[in-house]
């Protein structure tokens, strides 16, 4: 069955936030039980433990702020029954707002953001292992080095040892980085955060930075050894700073900027992974925190041959012979 609750209550908990910061204390009460209902049953259905961790924490928030909003109209119907709805002097007078709501109002900001951002944790091993991918040895033996091995063996990634923090694959299109990464994905007992910038570019000024900085804490709070956050296509997000650039785009590499010093520096264990066609094009600052660069280049004959049988053959035609595959291969170079 799938698992519509949760989109569903995170549409409703931003209405309901909208309408709290307006004031409209009745309206966001409504829309805050309606969203706490549906985050309950989607709870049922939630396999995955690390998003149910996250869900539980904000919906945690959610209750607490509709408790507070339930609490204040109810004294400011008792004040209104009294005939004391025009002071608003007194304690419980009229016109005071909900206790907390400075503080309350940051953190449903924050869970909105989060909520926006829960999309982008991998919930389901997309089941892509390292032979499923044809070719490309050593790029697959540098990700089980710096990715695999540091979450099996820890003890040995230490002091001048510790693992790459930051890892950029790079080469032509279609040579399997995105595939690679699903690869990771599947093989890495770890929290996958998979963005682009779709998912991190927002028309609200100010929303976007919020938005990585947000990405970046909830890789670092997340439950097991380690967390990793592809970004496909980093050169979108990353590009060189030009003259003509926008304000957000500026402020959005400076937030990278900031956040993946901050990986390097602080105990929540990170691993940002980039992908891109162009790494010319990416901001000289950004390259230098990859620390690892792993080229994914055309595939060789034989990985050529690979994609051949696993792809395009049915079972019935039986093992290719490296004879009557050549000609083909000769005639499509790059294939």
């Amino acid at each position: 069955m799938q698992n519509n609750f949760i989109p569903d209550a995170i549409d409703i908990v931003s209405k309901a936030i909208a309408a709290d910061n307006e004031g409209d204390y009745d309206k966001a009460l409504s829309f805050y039980r309606d969203a706490l209902s549906r985050f309950t049953l989607g709870l049922k259905y939630e396999k995955n433990e690390s998003r149910k961790k996250l869900i539980i924490e904000r919906v945690e928030g959610y209750m607490k702020r509709a408790e507070e909003l339930r609490d204040y109209l109810n004294k400011q119907a008792e004040v209104d029954k009294q005939g004391g709805g025009g002071s608003g002097g007194g304690s419980g007078g009229a016109g005071t707002k909900p206790k907390g709501s400075g503080e309350d109002d940051a953190d449903a900001e924050k869970a909105k953001l989060r909520g926006a951002l829960s999309g982008a944790v991998v919930t389901e091993k997309p089941n892509v292992q390292w032979d499923d991918v044809a070719g490309l040895a050593q790029a697959k033996e540098s990700l089980k080095e710096t990715v695999i091995l540091p979450v099996k063996f820890p003890q040995l990634f230490t002091g001048k040892r510790r693992p790459f923090k930051g890892i950029l694959l790079y080469g032509p299109p279609g040579t399997g980085k995105s595939y690679l990464a699903k690869a990771v994905a599947t093989e890495a007992d770890s929290t996958f955060f998979s963005v682009s910038s779709a998912d991190l570019v927002s028309k609200w000024q100010g929303e976007s930075e919020r938005l990585v900085r947000n990405l970046f804490e909830m890789a670092r709070e997340s439950p097991g050894a380690r967390a990793i956050i592809f970004i496909d296509e980093v050169d979108s997000l990353c590009g060189s700073r030009t003259e003509g650039e926008s304000d957000s785009a500026r402020r959005i590499k400076t937030e990278f900027l900031v956040q993946m010093d901050g990986v390097g520096k602080q105990e929540g264990d990170v691993l940002v992974l980039g992908a891109t066609n162009v790494p010319w094009e990416l901001d000289a600052a950004i390259r230098r925190r990859f620390e690892k660069r792993v080229y994914i280049p055309l595939p060789e004959p034989e990985a050529r041959i690979e994609n051949l049988k696993g792809s395009w053959m049915r079972p019935s035609v039986g093992d290719l012979k490296s004879e009557s595959t050549s000609p083909c291969l000769s005639r499509r170079p790059g294939l």
